[in-house]
């Protein structure tokens, strides 16, 4: 590298609300089926009945699963859908 040359630094939003940094993660729970957590996965994730499955396997076997990765401001109100069905949600 010559000295004109610079190194750029990849930019980075620090809008919360854009950057992708945080995560919604879905929590055990002994109440609901795997169907139901699949269904709501597909509802409010707009996840693949595939991919559904492998949440819902992983939170049923590890206790927790990242569903959806994204900013705060998307990632809000899919947590609160999941929370009006009665699923364990947070955003890490």
């Amino acid at each position: 590298m010559t000295s004109k040359e610079t190194k750029k630094k990849p930019t980075e939003n620090i809008d919360e609300g854009i950057a992708n940094d945080n995560f919604l993660i879905l929590h055990n729970d002994d109440v609901h089926s795997f169907d139901y957590v699949i269904n709501a996965l597909i509802d409010v994730c707009e996840h693949g009945y595939e991919q559904a499955a492998q949440c819902t396997l992983i939170v049923h076997y590890k206790g927790k699963c990242d569903v959806k990765k994204g900013g705060f401001k998307i990632l809000k109100p899919l947590k609160e859908a999941l929370i009006e069905r009665k699923l364990n949600a947070t955003i890490d």
